[in-house]
């Protein structure tokens, strides 16, 4: 688990000269989308107080409300929505990018199997729950908790029979050894025709509406900056991304980086709507209000 750059505490009430405390993971997709606006580089933008922190250490700062923004999984929305309101943009969604499942014998059987897993309040197991409801009739076998970038190595090393992998593991798996049982995006995308919702971008509703949309302005701005001069933010990404090359950080960048990120939109909403639906119809989260998603 890669660890925070500084201490993890709670936000207080933020007065409009003070930083928003901001906590979003190192990986080169979140780095990359943040460069311009923790470096200043956004005009009128608001100040960022940056921590860096894994998804599933993010998570369980938004259930217990500390951090004025945060990079999530869409799986804890239903948790966190009556303190904290979705950006439209920020965030990591879109189509040939989701989770997969990795074995160390090729077409394993997974039914009664140990699977890795990043965390139970994560999109990656939403959607993996919702392919085993389909594809094995729900039998999963002992679910294990780990951090991400542990679970390839303990599949490889026979500790689990099965990983749950995301992120840049989708490019470096082989090196490992490892087969690809099942892809959960594919899944997904085959079965709704939707996008795949994996992280969101939250904020404080007591931040108010003034802020909260400048805040998102600035997101879009500085992800348009990303976009119009990459080389501006390579020390950034390369100084976070724990010793990965650089072409496998282009090409994760390449894959999680896009229109979505921008502004989620029609699409966008009705993959996350789609999701969390689906995941509290197989009693997995709770059921979101009717207004929950709504900007404000």
């Amino acid at each position: 688990m890669t660890e925070p750059s500084q201490p993890l505490q709670p936000s207080g009430s933020v007065q409009p000269s003070q930083p928003l405390q901001i906590a979003y993971s190192p990986c080169p997709n979140d780095t990359f989308v943040f460069d311009a606006l923790a470096h200043g580089r956004v005009p009128g933008a608001p100040a960022l107080d940056v921590t860096f922190a894994d998804i599933d250490i993010t998570n369980g700062m938004a259930e217990r409300g500390e951090f004025d923004v945060l990079k999530v999984s869409y799986a804890v929305l239903p948790y966190v929505l009556d303190n904290y309101t979705l950006l439209p943009c920020g965030g990591a969604l879109g189509r040939g990018c989701g989770p997969l499942v990795l074995t160390r014998e090729a077409g394993l059987e997974l039914t009664g199997r140990r699977v890795a897993v990043p965390s139970e309040r994560s999109t990656a197991y939403l959607l993996f729950r919702l392919w085993a409801a389909d594809v094995l009739d729900g039998k999963v076998g002992e679910i294990v908790v780990m951090p991400f970038h542990e679970i390839m190595p303990a599949v490889r090393d026979g500790l689990v029979d099965a990983g749950l992998v995301i992120h840049e593991a989708r490019f470096t798996y082989q090196n490992y050894g490892l087969h690809k049982l099942a892809d959960m995006g594919e899944h997904w995308e085959s079965t709704t025709g939707l996008p795949i919702p994996l992280g969101a971008i939250i904020a404080k509703r007591s931040l108010g509406t003034e802020r909260l949309s400048r805040l998102a302005d600035s997101i879009r701005a500085s992800v348009r900056a990303a976009w119009d001069d990459p080389e501006v933010s390579r020390p950034y990404v390369m100084a976070h991304a724990q010793e990965m090359d650089p072409a496998v950080a282009d090409q994760h960048i390449g894959l999680y980086v896009n229109e979505f990120t921008a502004d989620l939109g029609e699409d966008g909403y009705a993959a996350i709507r789609g999701l969390l639906t689906r995941a509290a119809a197989e009693g997995l989260v709770p059921a979101l209000k009717p207004d929950a998603l709504s900007f404000r």
